[in-house]
């Protein structure tokens, strides 16, 4: 095959291009991302995920993510567990370290077609998430629409998780994109809908900054577990059913945040340069 190379994966259909840069990758423009990224005219996905040679001595990798409409972001649940995948599949080993700008995050087959991976500390502080103003991060003093309320929560990226009684009926169309660029987040803010179904299972419907509603979003299952065992509704593990499948989700006593779910290795192809203007630049 001609052009760059990738490999398409998912992790419950949230669904990433991966390019292998440790041999030398140009870096991409915002418009190349959001190319490559377009369902009908490029390969699709919601983020684009360029793994290099890590820079700190521990990582196997470093990891960028490039959301669909080009923004770089520091976390990506679902991207890290398919990255990890990956790296195991290619080592013959069980467990891979990845450096991203949310910290070094391990990760470890955990049989059955599972990877689990330690998303780090659960920001729960507003200076962390980070919040615009000091506030009580468990009840914002923010609304749109039928939503009111959210737990705000950081897991390497900020969430603002509201609790309702039916998931499935927020137009996460109309209100996402409002709450996404509501002036308490200076950052903008992914925003997550859910519905306590039992003190270890919620169901969970998100909508992600720069991309939209994706059908799973990690960092999103992990910060509606936390947020529902600090508005003790649930215990402090559940599983979070999301649109495309279930996210095992444990919010540690030491803070950390341990996510476990499947991946799944699509395709292989390759981007002709023509797609992307010409080279990289």
């Amino acid at each position: 095959m001609t052009g760059l190379p990738f490999i398409k994966m998912h992790g419950l259909g949230n669904d990433f291009v991966v390019l292998d840069a440790r041999a030398g990758l140009a870096r991409l423009s915002g418009a190349q991302v959001r190319a490559i990224a377009d369902r009908r005219e490029g390969v699709g996905c919601d983020q684009l995920i360029v793994v290099a040679a890590a820079e700190d001595a521990r990582a196997d990798v470093t990891m960028s993510i490039l959301n669909a409409d080009g923004g770089e972001v520091a976390a990506c649940g679902n991207a890290t567990r398919c990255v990890a995948a990956m790296l195991m599949e290619e080592n013959g080993v069980d467990h891979a370290i990845i450096q991203t700008r949310a910290g070094l995050l391990e990760a470890s087959d955990a049989g059955d077609g599972l990877v689990g991976v330690d998303m780090g500390q659960a920001q729960t502080d507003w200076k962390d998430i980070p919040l615009a103003v000091a506030a009580d991060t468990l009840r914002l003093d923010v609304e749109a629409g039928p939503l009111s309320g959210p737990c705000a929560v950081g897991i390497g990226n900020p969430h603002a998780v509201f609790f309702v009684d039916d998931a499935e009926s927020v137009d996460l169309e109309t209100w996402g994109p409002i709450i996404e660029n509501h002036e308490m987040f200076p950052e903008r803010t992914n925003v997550e809908v859910a519905e306590v179904m039992g003190p270890n299972r919620i169901r969970m419907r998100v909508w992600e900054r720069g991309v939209g509603i994706t059908r799973a979003c990690g960092t999103g299952a992990c910060a509606a577990l936390v947020a529902a065992h600090r508005r003790e509704f649930s215990e402090r593990w559940a599983d979070v059913i999301l649109d495309g499948g279930s996210l095992r989700i444990e919010w540690l006593k030491t803070g950390r945040v341990r996510m476990t779910g499947p991946v799944t290795f699509a395709f292989r192809g390759a981007i002709e340069k023509k797609l992307l203007g010409g080279e990289p630049a």
